[in-house]
């Protein structure tokens, strides 16, 4: 009984959170702000964040973007049973959560197979990094797993602590501030499950190494590799555990955070970074990196008379070049002079101190079937006190990604009215296409003139780059400077700043640094050494590529550019959902809401672009089945339960509730509402009539339980008549196995016919288990009787055997005929043979270049198909000559250099005798009546075994070949003979013997 009740206790339970969150809007505000009456106010929509915020409740809807408000302290609202909860739920039904937005994007994925992304935005401290782990999290819990697709998913999470401690940094805003954009796709295959990822990184501050305002921190894991590294390691790296004595670390003056445990995360990323796929080694190789970094900054600098550059801490050069793994002296080089290349002559110019107390910024460089879905944690809109480079490429970015947000809403507005069938009403909005251009437009924009400056021959500093822009620019709306701008705005304005006119307000931006900043390149003599390090991580960080080519590299701002026009196509390729994250208060206190800054950001993240956009046609829109389902009981032709089309439920459903044809519309399979206060009337009317459908629900729930008595009754009737059947059919079965095991040695016969059929099933069944799997294999169950086993047995070997034979290749099959013939000759015939049956025998032993053209000339149409070295010895006097013994189709010649001294005919060949011994002495036996074949010829050669079983193939003569144990006779001319004895010695020896003989002294194998 209970467990027939239960889903319809956890569906009505999800209704609930709905509905309490519409009718306590007076408390708790709206939960989508597209149901604001007054949605054109800004001061109404943070009273509605602000009322959330109080009540723990820190998301909210426009649509189907998420704002997320980072409450700064621990919320029960991520365990396992919140993320079931919301798992296959409909993006509507339940209150919003990150969870939510997760699990619509991965079904979108999953039903409509096409790739998704989630865009996380906000100021740093709003919370973006805990968004986008949540959102892994959710789908490493959630997705369907096995104990690879586990592990695959838990280097996707391993991966953030890997990602912060590299990229993450302390400042004032934040303790754990993200200090680059990253997008990463998660890839999942056909059942849906996380199969791996893969990430991007966008604008890392590198200038951070080398440089911390007063109250920040460079990156973490400096200080977690000196606080939580072992002692032995320390020693290996040449560092000391006090921050305090290197540079880098000390200009924040903030070594150390309460809200931190460098230990404790230092141990993290160790244990995430073997995860993640690092070995051992690699991880050796990138901490010698790290540690690296750290001795580059404790290195001085001295000036001589004449303005040159030297080093004047041997000792850190010393720990560079063992960490590195480069050569000291050519680091030292590298590190004062610089390599120019002028009309194709390199020519080496010493560097000035000057020059370099910038350097070391520019060497902290990071290395880089199915469906997907993107993260993009990217950094919101950023007004510091001073803006500079960094914070004009970051405002840029959000400028891209609003003008992309604002287009790509826009598309999906338009589609889902054309696709029910609604007409489409124009929306009004700021169109920040006008900046975009501004910044990025060619040979015209902000970046373009920036470029050329940097490039430009002569005398060129920050303040000619806003000279530049004053020339270039003066007329346009969006931008300013101190010299274009009225009385007013000059008080407040530097003569180093222009202003940009962002769609999120105005920013001054201040030129200093940007010349330097955009002009990100390395010195060429410095990549040189970079690439000759035994460390593979610096390797790939300064491949050798980029060292040879004499092309310019792009500019830091073109970079970002061109890089952040790709990220724009990975996004316009995929459906796009939206987090929107807020940042309450500075002081990163729980339950405090700060109004100014929250207008703030409310501001430059465009939310009120946002809703207006959404609001320009109809506030709610629902599915037929979702708005009937809700209120139907308001309309007593719908309640209980409508059985027509929906359409026609929904439109009698708003005619009894007295809709206006201006406040709704009915699509093709969705009810738009025009105006919130419509919907807000339907909930209380729905609210008013609860008590009634109350009374209503436990009449029917009376009528249901006896219902469900009596469906129990007759169910369980039918399970126990179907328990006593089966019972019934094992006692007969068990009969029937113990009667046949006594009968089993009679002939076949009822008694036994059940038992007998069962044991040859058995048989049969695990012989279908266990069969032998090579033809090599001759073991064989024992068969019951009455099975043709051995009939099976040879069914299965011919099978095998048919299947071996039609994997074998032409070439394969081709060297087993020959090794087989080889095998009928030799085995245990000749004493080299065993030692020969493990190498292949080759198509030729003479290469195409060995065969003198003159010769393949002579051949003609005859190809030689067989080639080998050889030593002819002469009929008489035994002299060693050095041969090629050629092979073709019907004849072998033995040519010497250029020409060919004998012609073999296959038809005219008597025979072909060697001996049993190790040698390689054979003769082919001519006959010597004919004076073209020149009579026998004495050969020897090294692979004795694979040119005898070839000749006598390719001549038919296998039968023909003679294995002799002693002697072999052979014809010297016309009615005389020659012999050749064979013998057993230490060594291989031919020579002429005694009695005129030709002895063979054949080496002793063991």
């Amino acid at each position: 009984m209970n467990k027939s009740i239960h889903p319809l206790i956890s569906s009505t339970s999800v209704r609930l959170v709905m509905e309490s969150a519409l009718t306590a809007r007076d408390r708790v505000g709206v939960q989508d702000f597209v149901l604001l009456e007054n949605y054109n106010s800004e001061a109404a929509f943070i009273e509605n964040l602000r009322r959330r915020f109080r009540e723990n409740l820190i998301y909210t809807y426009i649509g189907s973007v998420l704002v997320s408000v980072n409450p700064y302290k621990e919320l029960e609202i991520y365990s396992k049973p919140q993320m079931e909860r919301y798992r296959g739920v409909s993006f509507y039904e339940i209150s919003p959560h990150i969870y939510a937005v997760s699990d619509n994007t991965y079904r979108a994925m999953r039903t409509e197979r096409k790739d998704q992304c989630i865009l996380i935005s906000g100021e740093s401290g709003a919370g973006k990094t805990e968004a986008s782990k949540k959102i892994l999290l959710y789908y490493a819990v959630t997705c369907p797993t096995n104990d690879h697709m586990a592990a695959l998913g838990d280097r996707l999470l391993q991966s953030n602590p890997v990602l912060e401690a590299f990229g993450n940094a302390k400042t004032l805003r934040n303790d754990n501030s993200s200090r680059f954009g990253k997008y990463m796709d998660v890839q999942f295959d056909f059942r849906g499950a996380p199969v791996g990822g893969h990430i991007l990184n966008y604008l890392l501050e590198k200038s951070r190494v080398v440089h911390q305002n007063h109250g920040e921190r460079n990156f973490h894991i400096f200080y977690q590799l000196l606080d939580g590294g072992e002692d032995d390691l320390l020693i290996t790296l040449d560092l000391e555990r006090n921050p305090q004595k290197y540079q880098y670390l000390v200009k924040g003056n903030c070594p150390r955070l309460s809200s931190v445990s460098d230990k404790n995360n230092w141990k993290v990323v160790m244990k995430a970074l073997p995860v993640i796929g690092f070995t051992e080694e690699e991880v050796q190789k990138l901490l010698n990196i790290i540690a690296s970094v750290l001795h580059l900054g404790n290195t001085q600098f001295g000036e001589g008379e004449e303005g040159e550059t030297y080093i004047t801490t041997e000792t850190q050069i010393h720990h560079l070049s063992k960490l590195m793994g480069v050569d000291g002296s050519a680091l030292g080089e590298a590190l004062t002079h610089k390599k120019l290349t002028a009309k194709g002559e390199e020519v080496t110019v010493v560097l000035s101190s000057l020059l370099m107390l910038c350097l070391p910024d520019e060497l902290y460089h990071s290395s880089k079937g199915s469906s997907v879905i993107g993260l993009l944690d990217i950094y919101g809109f950023e007004v510091l006190q001073h803006n500079s480079f960094e914070q004009f490429c970051i405002n840029y970015c959000n400028e891209k990604l609003q003008q992309l947000f604002i287009e790509l809403t826009l598309r999906s507005e338009q589609e889902e009215y054309e696709t029910e069938g609604i007409a489409w009403e124009t929306v009004q909005y700021f169109d920040n296409k006008i900046i975009c251009d501004l910044i990025e437009e060619k040979h015209k924009g902000i970046i373009s003139i920036l470029d050329e400056e940097c490039l430009r021959p002569g005398e060129t500093c920050d303040v000619s780059f806003l000279e530049k822009l004053e020339d270039a620019l003066g007329g346009h709306p969006h931008f300013v400077t101190h010299k274009l701008a009225n009385g007013k705005t000059r008080r407040v304005m530097s003569r180093e700043e222009f202003r940009l006119l962002h769609y999120a307000g105005e920013v001054n931006y201040n030129v200093n640094g940007f010349l330097d900043k955009n002009n990100d390149s390395l010195n060429r003599n410095l990549k040189e050494v970079m690439c000759q390090s035994d460390n593979q991580i610096l390797q790939h960080c300064f491949r050798r590529e980029e060292v040879i080519d004499q092309k310019r590299p792009e500019m830091a701002a073109t970079q970002f550019k061109n890089s952040l026009m790709k990220l724009m196509e990975i996004l316009m390729s995929k459906e796009p959902s939206y987090v929107r994250c807020i940042k309450p208060n500075d002081a990163k206190q729980p339950g405090r809401f700060d109004e100014v800054l929250v207008r703030h950001q409310v501001k430059y993240l465009g939310l009120m672009e946002n809703l207006r956009v959404r609001r320009a046609g109809f506030a709610y829109r629902r599915r037929f089945e979702a708005f009937l389902q809700r209120y139907k009981p308001l309309c007593p032709e719908t309640w209980p339960n409508w059985h027509g089309r929906l359409s026609d439920g929904v439109s009698t459903l708003v005619s009894h509730l007295g809709y206006k044809p201006e406040e709704y519309k009915l699509g093709r399979s969705k009810i738009f509402i025009r105006f919130p206060k419509t919907l807000f009337t339907t909930e209380d009317a729905l609210e008013a009539k609860k008590p009634e459908i109350g009374c209503l629900g436990v009449l029917y729930m009376h009528v249901c339980v006896c219902v469900v008595i009596v469906i129990q009754s007759g169910w369980r009737g039918m399970k126990a008549r179907r328990r006593a059947k089966r019972r019934r059919q094992a006692a007969e079965l068990i009969r029937r196995f113990i009667k046949g095991f006594i009968y089993r040695h009679e002939e076949y016969c009822p008694e036994n016919e059940y038992f007998l059929d069962h044991v040859r099933y058995s048989f049969l069944k695990n012989l279908r288990q266990n069969l032998p799997k090579s033809v090599l294999d001759k073991n064989w169950p024992t068969p019951p009787p009455l099975v043709a086993s051995e009939h099976l047995r040879r069914m299965h070997m011919r099978n095998m055997t048919l299947k071996y034979c039609r994997r074998v290749q032409p070439e394969w099959k081709k060297q087993m005929m020959q090794k087989v013939e080889a095998s009928k000759i030799f085995k245990d015939q000749k004493d080299s043979y065993p030692q020969s049956v493990g190498r292949l025998f080759l198509d030729s032993r003479l290469e195409r270049e060995q065969i003198n053209l003159k010769v393949v000339q002579t051949l003609g149409n005859d190809k030689v198909q067989y080639g080998v070295s050889v030593i002819k010895y002469d009929r008489r006097g035994f002299k060693p000559r050095p041969r090629q013994l050629l092979l073709t189709n019907t004849f072998a010649v033995l040519v010497d250099r250029t020409k060919i001294k004998q012609r073999m005919d296959y038809s005219a060949m008597r025979g072909i005798s060697v001996s049993s011994l190790s040698d390689g002495v054979f003769v082919v036996h001519m006959p010597s009546e004919d004076n073209k074949q020149k009579g026998d010829v004495v050969l020897h050669c090294s692979h004795v075994i694979e040119l005898v079983t070839k000749l006598a193939m390719m001549a038919n003569k296998v039968s023909y070949v003679n294995i002799s144990p002693g002697s072999i006779r052979f014809a010297v001319a016309r009615g005389k003979e020659g012999i050749i004895d064979f013998v057993r010695g230490s060594e291989l020896k031919v020579a002429k013997g005694k009695r005129g003989h030709l002895l063979v002294v054949s080496q002793r194998l063991y």
